[in-house]
């Protein structure tokens, strides 16, 4: 079924986002990265990689690692948005990515955002008619494996570039470490207020209610119940990573927002020391005359800078581990790149469990043997969700070391 706009009853007339500077950053690797460096060799299929992930996990120490307390040593995991697609959702460098299959997608900028009335609007738009699917997405037998590992005492950490809260969710008892943020909660740019998603979603809903009534039949028709880009493109949608749906033509600027409730309540100081000012129209969204009261994802936008104390929390889990394992990711964003560099240098065995290229592999097996068994270091092409829970099943209960 192909998905026409007409259902809105919106005036496509005053559709006329403003035009929007094109950013200085060049988002990194959309293009295909080389072909994966299979280590060890057999570990070309499944069974090989399952047997060489074995040996990976339950390798002592290395003795070049620099020396850690007792009660540290195990394997740290560093996760991205490959080991979310067996839940159903777009990831962006794999085969069916976004950067993939549509070449002309950009993400939002931060400033972007935070400066621009019109593209807030475009942005709430798109992601209120994906928020649906990506919140009745569960984890899949990836995270439950993860969860299991950490159970039987071979990891002791998760650092996620994913923000759809698989990992808390899966294993809560496990430490996890969200570096890009989640979309479960917004955030105020101006107070720090946290809202979760799920209400504001209810108010996006009552100041909208064409839209309400579009994804209403959307849901019921089953358009979006797959984040693949070709089976969205046939019903006349372009699916994106992280719950956006775009619908090409929507008049996105008849879409509107709420403000955050703290800020309304109790305009805040501007940073020069001014009052800030809040206001909203008769039904209570935000109103463009107002300079604070502006709600974000709680997520790391492009262009905008991971927290001091998630870095710092990032450092400290790769040097209390003993080796690095990479599930899902291509290492193509530089907060995540940096952290297998750190482990590089750190002298850290390295595994990585990614289907396709990654980022700079060429520089982490150079002192591998060609006979290794996978203990120290490891290179798989296959997927998580059939991988992970086989070696679990090879790996026995351990102590902590």
């Amino acid at each position: 079924m192909e998905i026409h706009l007409v259902v809105l009853v919106l005036s496509t007339n005053a559709f006329s986002i403003e035009c929007m500077q094109k950013p200085f950053m060049r988002i990194p690797y959309t293009g295909p990265l080389p072909a994966p460096i299979i280590v060890p060799k057999y570990a070309n299929t499944p069974t090989g990689a399952i047997s060489a992930l074995t040996n990976f996990l339950s390798a002592p120490r290395s003795p070049l690692v620099p020396s850690l307390p007792k009660s540290h040593g195990l394997t740290v995991l560093l996760t991205g948005a490959g080991v979310s697609v067996a839940s159903g959702l777009a990831d962006y460098r794999g085969t069916a990515g976004t950067y993939t299959l549509n070449k002309s997608y950009r993400p939002i900028y931060y400033n972007e955002f935070i400066s621009n009335h019109e593209a807030r609007k475009r942005y709430w738009a798109r992601s209120y008619l994906g928020w649906t699917n990506l919140h009745r997405a569960k984890p899949n037998n990836a995270h439950w494996a993860v969860r299991d590992l950490g159970k039987q005492g071979y990891i002791s950490h998760v650092i996620t570039q994913n923000v759809d809260s698989f990992h808390p969710m899966a294993h809560p008892e496990l430490p996890t470490l969200e570096l890009h943020g989640y979309l479960r909660s917004l955030v105020c740019v101006h107070c720090g207020n946290h809202l979760p998603r799920k209400e504001f979603q209810q108010s996006l809903s009552a100041l909208n209610p064409a839209w309400a009534d579009f994804l209403a039949e959307m849901l019921e028709t089953g358009a979006l119940d797959s984040e693949h880009p070709d089976e969205r493109r046939k019903k006349g949608l372009r699916s994106n990573p992280d719950g956006d749906v775009d619908v090409p033509g929507a008049p996105y600027t008849t879409f509107r927002y709420p403000p955050c409730p703290t800020c309304l309540a109790k305009p805040p100081m501007l940073p020069d020391g001014s009052q800030s000012i809040v206001q909203i129209d008769a039904d209570g969204a935000w109103s463009q005359q107002s300079t604070a009261g502006v709600l974000k994802p709680a997520v790391v936008m492009f262009g905008e800078s991971i927290a001091a104390s998630v870095k710092m929390a990032a450092e400290e889990a790769i040097d209390s581990a003993s080796r690095i394992l990479v599930v899902g990711s291509s290492l193509a964003t530089y907060s995540a790149w940096r952290l297998v560099k750190r482990a590089k240098e750190r002298n850290m065995p390295i595994g990585v469990l990614n289907i396709g290229g990654v980022r700079g592999e060429e520089n982490f097996y150079t002192a591998i043997q060609a006979n290794s068994d996978g203990s120290s270091g490891v290179r798989c092409s296959e997927s998580a969700d059939k991988v992970l829970p086989a070696v679990v099943q090879n790996l026995p209960y351990r102590c902590a070391p």
